[in-house]
């Protein structure tokens, strides 16, 4: 029932149902806990500035868990390694094809490690890069120039990555931009407030498409 009732999560309003988002815990040695306040505030800036219906408590599930399906939205950040049992990796992709989606946000760090983990999840499938006319950055917020950079880190330009399956976004990996780091709390990384609010307003966007489908 619960991989289902995903599928049909954008067909309720805000009235009918209460969202809830989770954080990914992940095996390797990587700092998923990274950003603590990130998430909160992105579900805060999303239900007052675009109204949605978001529970503000978000939850962290380990990626193998089961009640992974109860989530449309799972976050997963960090600074180092990423593993995924061969189990987890089941899970995971079981979660994506029944509706689920996951936002991968490199923390810095992290890229190496991920890749060979997200090739592995849908074989055959291939990241493909975002283009700055992309859906995801055009509502509710306009992106021009697309993903916003937040963090300055090795001067490379911000990227957008995203897998498909059957032809719906199911993944994406945001790369050289540290989209989590303009969302903490204003005193953890002192960002000034353009800055902040670059980054909440990309994060909204993500989460109006990860909703909408549009």
């Amino acid at each position: 029932m619960r991989i289902l009732f995903l599928l049909f999560l954008p067909l309720l309003t805000a009235a009918q149902f209460q969202y809830e988002f989770a954080v990914a815990k992940y095996s390797g040695g990587g700092d998923w806990y990274a950003n603590p306040t990130a998430v909160t505030n992105l579900i805060s800036f999303c239900n007052t500035e675009l109204k949605m219906n978001i529970n503000p408590n978000y939850a962290t599930i380990e990626v193998g868990a089961e009640d992974i399906f109860n989530y449309p939205f799972i976050h997963l950040t960090g600074h180092g390694n990423v593993v995924f049992s061969d189990a987890e990796r089941d899970n995971i992709i079981a979660y994506l094809q029944a509706g689920g989606f996951l936002h991968i946000d490199d923390n810095y760090g992290m890229d190496k490690f991920i890749r060979p983990q997200l090739q592995q999840l849908l074989p055959g499938s291939e990241l493909i890069a975002l283009g700055s006319d992309h859906p995801i950055f055009k509502t509710p917020y306009a992106f021009a120039g697309g993903l916003p950079k937040i963090h300055e880190h090795d001067a490379k330009p911000p990227q957008a990555f995203a897998l498909y399956s059957e032809g719906r976004m199911v993944l994406l990996y945001t790369f050289e931009s540290d989209l989590g780091d303009g969302w903490e709390d204003a005193n953890v990384h002192n960002d000034s407030e353009e800055t902040r609010l670059k980054a909440l307003r990309m994060g909204a966007n993500i989460i109006h498409y990860v909703l909408t489908g549009q």
